[in-house]
């Protein structure tokens, strides 16, 4: 953490100073359940390291390791899903540590691949 930035939301998560349904942890990261779904199941995969975006990931091995987590969730909550990221502001991110969203659980399916 910079001296300059706050803590976000998901430090405080990880740290448990604030209250989450945590769906797996282990030393790399933490997937939570999203207080606001968008879809009937909502989960949330957040590296414990904190960089603003997925783009400062550099480390190839790191980026792996968050996809490969990622996957891993989403297949113990359904078998078809999505993954979105947001990058930056402009992209729809609104809280600033890198985080992939899993979105499942529909029925038939989304009604378009940008919903």
């Amino acid at each position: 953490m910079t001296a300059n930035r706050g803590r976000t939301i998901f430090e405080r998560i990880i740290d448990r100073e604030i209250p989450a349904e945590i769906v797996f942890e282990d030393e790399d990261f933490i997937a939570i359940r999203d207080i606001a779904p968008k879809a009937p199941i909502h989960l949330l995969v957040i590296p414990k390291r904190h960089t603003e975006r997925v783009d400062d990931i550099t480390d190839a091995a790191e980026m792996g390791r968050l996809w490969l987590t990622a996957v891993k969730v989403a297949r113990e909550q359904a078998d078809d899903y999505r993954f979105v990221v947001n990058c930056g502001e402009g992209g729809g991110q609104v809280v600033f540590h890198t985080h992939i969203h899993i979105l499942a659980g529909w029925q038939t399916g989304p009604e378009s691949d940008t919903e």
